[in-house]
């Protein structure tokens, strides 16, 4: 038995998708459950036979959390302990999914599983305390740093461009911050891969899709396919622009770049690029109002 916290996110909702597709016995929660409460983690537990706990919920507003840092570190760290510890006392082993803002970008090169982490702000720091909590807990689990992650639920920057290209004429978008776009889909493939191994290898990997860009480069990418798939008719102009033209509460690194070599030799996971996963995705968007061949 399989049980998903956090099912109605972005990458929640696509792990249970797959959870079903695949037929795995398996129950999900999101909200109605607070991780932060052991005693009610325990109730829904407790007659569960589980195998893993997959978790996919996390608190993810960056620039709040430096507004509301105890919130995020409750959630993102406490949280996070509250489920290693049943994970342990069950005998199940906890797959989890933190973030690239462990990382503080200064880094020239792809970040390494084994580059010390230092957070910028209180999220980055909310997230590697959680992956503290669930080394020094329980040996059987799978932390999975992620990066720009985008797909069909929730916000995200994809979403947010494309809403942008219908409202104004010119968009600027930041192009001096380095990253790999993330399909949730594609991460979501990556989390069944792994528990479908019968031996699994347990630590700490990164996955993202393939190649390195900027925002500025991507959201460029983003218009051309929402051009070609007609999901945006009409003329908009996009400007690069640095970081500094464009403050924020909480810094973002500079590099958010992740090697993905130890992932694929632990796991032999394919991983394609990111554009090739980006132009499924607005492919997919675009579907229901694609024109006809017929």
């Amino acid at each position: 038995m399989i049980w998903l916290v956090g099912n109605r996110g972005m990458l929640g909702t696509e792990v249970q998708r797959r959870l079903q597709m695949a037929g795995l016995e398996h129950a999900a929660t999101d909200l109605e459950v607070d991780i932060t409460d052991r005693q009610a983690l325990a109730t829904v537990a407790r007659d569960l036979d589980l195998s893993w706990i997959v978790n996919c919920s996390a608190y993810t507003a960056v620039d709040w959390a430096e507004d509301e840092p105890d919130q995020a570190m409750r959630i993102n760290a406490e949280g996070v302990r509250n489920l290693a510890l049943l994970a342990r006392d069950k005998g199940a082993r906890l797959l989890h999914i933190s973030t690239d803002y462990v990382f503080d970008g200064r880094k020239e090169g792809a970040y390494l599983e084994e580059d010390v982490p230092n957070p910028l702000g209180s999220y980055g720091r909310s997230k590697l305390q959680g992956e503290k909590h669930i080394r020094e807990i329980i040996e059987s689990h799978v932390i999975l740093r992620t990066a720009w992650l985008y797909g069909p639920h929730g916000g995200n920057f994809v979403r947010t461009m494309l809403k942008l290209f219908q409202e104004r004429d010119e968009v600027k978008v930041v192009n001096d911050q380095w990253g790999n776009p993330t399909l949730a889909g594609d991460l979501a493939d990556a989390i069944l891969w792994i528990m479908m191994r019968e031996t699994p290898q347990y630590g700490t990997f990164h996955f993202t899709n393939e190649g390195r860009t900027n925002w500025f480069e991507f959201a460029s990418r983003i218009l051309e396919l929402a051009r070609r798939y007609h999901l945006v008719q009409r003329t908009v102009s996009l400007l690069p622009i640095a970081t500094a033209q464009y403050p924020t509460k909480a810094i973002r690194p500079a590099n958010s770049c992740l090697s993905k070599q130890k992932i694929k030799g632990a796991y032999q996971i394919p991983i394609r690029s990111w554009q090739e996963a980006l132009d499924a995705f607005m492919r997919d968007l675009a579907a229901p109002t694609l024109p006809s061949k017929g």
